[in-house]
C-alpha cells in the first residue's frame, strides 16, 4: 500500500518519517470552516474528514490527513493571523490547562476510518518578555494556539502533559501507526 499525506505540516512530516513510513506529499485543499453547533472534541475530525474529501484516492492507496486545534476555558484557538493575536493566546494560556485535540482520517478507495486524541497540557506562568521572545523567534503563525510543544516555549513552560506529546506535536503516532497496521500498510524495510 502506498501512503500518501495531506499535510504541509512539517512536523507530521517528520513523525511520519521518523516512523519508517515512505509516502508522498498530496493536496487536500479545502476551507477550514466547521459549523458552529459542533463541540470541541468535533471540531479537529471534522475538519479531518473535509480534507479526505478533497483528496483522490486510487487502488493501492491509503490517504492520511489530520487537524489539530486547541481549547481553553472553551475557547477555540486556532493558528494566529498576527503577533499581536499569538501573544493574546499565549498569555490566556499561561498558569493554566489547556486542551489540544488533534484528528485523523485514514482513506482507501473503499474504507475510511477517523479518530480523535485528547490531551491535557499545562503551562507554568509565561511572562510578557518570554512570549515576545518566543514569537519573534519561532515565528508560530503555522500552529494552533501559537506554539510547538517541540519549541522552545513547551520546553521551558510546559508543566505537565496528560496525553500523547506526539498529538500535540500534530499526529496522534501511536494511534495513526495502529491503523496503518491494520490495513496492512508497515514502515520501509519492516
Amino acid at each position: 500500500m502506498k501512503l500518501l499525506l495531506a499535510s504541509n505540516s512539517p512536523r507530521r512530516k517528520e513523525l511520519l518519517t521518523q516512523l519508517g513510513y515512505a509516502f508522498d506529499v498530496v493536496k487536500a485543499d479545502t476551507d477550514e470552516s466547521f459549523p458552529a453547533n459542533l463541540t470541541p472534541d468535533q471540531i479537529a475530525e471534522y475538519i479531518s474528514k473535509k480534507k479526505a474529501e478533497a483528496a483522490e484516492v486510487r487502488s493501492g492507496q491509503i490517504l492520511l490527513t489530520a487537524d489539530t486545534i486547541v481549547t481553553s476555558e472553551n475557547k477555540i484557538l486556532l493558528k494566529p493571523d498576527s503577533e499581536q493575536e499569538a501573544f493574546a493566546m499565549i498569555k490566556s494560556l499561561s498558569g493554566k490547562t489547556h486542551q489540544v485535540y488533534t484528528a485523523f482520517t485514514l482513506k482507501t478507495i473503499d474504507y475510511q476510518i477517523s479518530k480523535t486524541n485528547r490531551t491535557d497540557v499545562e503551562f507554568s506562568e509565561i511572562g510578557d518578555n518570554e512570549i515576545d521572545y518566543y514569537i519573534k523567534n519561532f515565528r508560530p503563525f503555522d500552529k494552533a494556539g501559537s506554539y510547538g510543544i517541540q519549541e522552545w516555549l513547551g520546553m521551558a513552560r510546559i508543566k505537565k502533559i496528560t496525553g500523547s506529546f506526539y498529538a500535540v506535536m500534530g499526529l496522534p503516532i501511536d494511534m495513526v501507526y495502529e491503523e496503518l497496521i491494520k490495513l496492512g500498510c508497515f514502515p520501509k524495510n519492516f
